[in-house]
């Protein structure tokens, strides 16, 4: 905690306000009666925006930590909306599968499935052909709704219009 033996005591807590996301900015620095320029100079001292710096990094990584908990579950919760009956839903949840942004971080070799495609590349996209075999699953089940010869659709699954807890 050395760093924050430089600032002053008025500095910590308006860093802390500015994390705890009650009061704006300017509200903020009204409260504490810091003015405009006393907190643009505070922005050019190395120490204070090096705290700053912390904090946000602190709070990505709160955030990273919460987003990875509930990762699988709402995989899983996308995925079953890819076999939705409401044709909208079904396809805005295969866009979204599509669309996924690779995860942060190290990831370990893609798996490849029994035909010797990778579900994913080392960066956590979808690979062209897993793209185009979801398109083409999409597109028959879409084809057997059409004739009357899948009712569920894919997997028998069925949504709602209420998302679940995820």
């Amino acid at each position: 905690m050395s760093e924050s033996k430089n600032l002053t005591k008025r500095q910590l807590v308006v860093i802390e306000e500015l994390f705890a996301g009650e009061l704006e900015e300017q509200a903020i620095l009204e409260k504490h009666h810091v003015r405009r320029s006393e907190y643009e100079r505070w922005l050019a001292d190395e120490r204070f925006t090096g705290r700053l710096d912390l904090r946000i990094a602190h709070a990505h990584r709160r955030s990273r930590m919460i987003l990875a908990r509930h990762a699988v579950a709402a995989a899983d919760r996308l995925i079953e909306l890819t076999r939705c009956e409401k044709e909208e839903t079904a396809r805005k949840a295969c866009l979204d599968v599509i669309a996924s942004p690779a995860p942060v971080g190290q990831n370990p070799p893609a798996e490849a499935d029994e035909a010797g495609v990778p579900a994913v590349f080392a960066g956590g996209r979808l690979t062209p052909e897993l793209v185009g075999r979801l398109l083409a699953l999409l597109a028959e089940e879409q084809q057997d709704r059409e004739t009357g010869n899948g009712s569920q659709g894919v997997g028998g699954a069925s949504c709602t219009d209420q998302p679940s807890d995820v």
